[in-house]
C-alpha cells in the first residue's frame, strides 16, 4: 500500500457506515436517509449498487452502476421504480451514461444532491 492516498478530484471522502464503504459522505447519508424511508413503508426493495449494462446494436458501450435502486410507494398504493445516483458534481460521463440510460432502458436517472448550507 502506498503511504499516501490520492485525493478524489471532486473531493469526495470514502466513508463506512455499519461495515458498508461508501464513495461519498453524501451516498453514505443518503443510504440512510432510504433505509428510514423503507422502514417508514414510503418505499420498498431498497438495493444499492444496481449494475446496467448499456448495449447497441448488440455491442457492449459501457456499464452504469447505479448508487440506489427502489421503489416507491404513494398513498394509494401505487409503485415507481426509482433509479437514484448520489451525486455532488455532475461529470461529463455521467451526463453522457444518464442520456444512455434513458435511451437503452428507458430509465430517467433521478439525481439527489445534498442540500447546500448557505447560512
Amino acid at each position: 500500500m502506498y503511504p499516501y492516498r490520492r485525493k478524489n478530484k471532486y473531493g469526495a471522502k470514502k466513508t463506512t457506515v455499519d461495515g458498508i464503504t461508501f464513495d461519498s459522505k453524501w451516498e453514505a447519508q443518503r443510504w440512510g436517509e432510504l433505509q428510514a424511508m423503507a422502514r417508514g413503508g414510503y418505499i420498498i426493495d431498497l438495493e444499492r449498487q444496481v449494475k446496467y449494462d448499456i448495449v447497441v446494436n448488440d455491442h457492449k458501450i459501457c456499464s452504469y452502476i447505479a448508487d440506489f435502486r427502489y421503489k416507491q410507494v404513494d398513498d394509494y398504493g401505487t409503485e415507481q421504480e426509482i433509479v437514484e445516483d448520489a451525486k455532488g458534481f455532475e461529470t461529463a460521463d455521467f451526463k453522457i451514461k444518464k442520456k444512455l440510460m434513458k435511451a437503452v432502458h428507458q430509465i430517467d436517472l433521478y439525481l439527489s444532491k445534498k442540500a447546500v448550507d448557505r447560512r
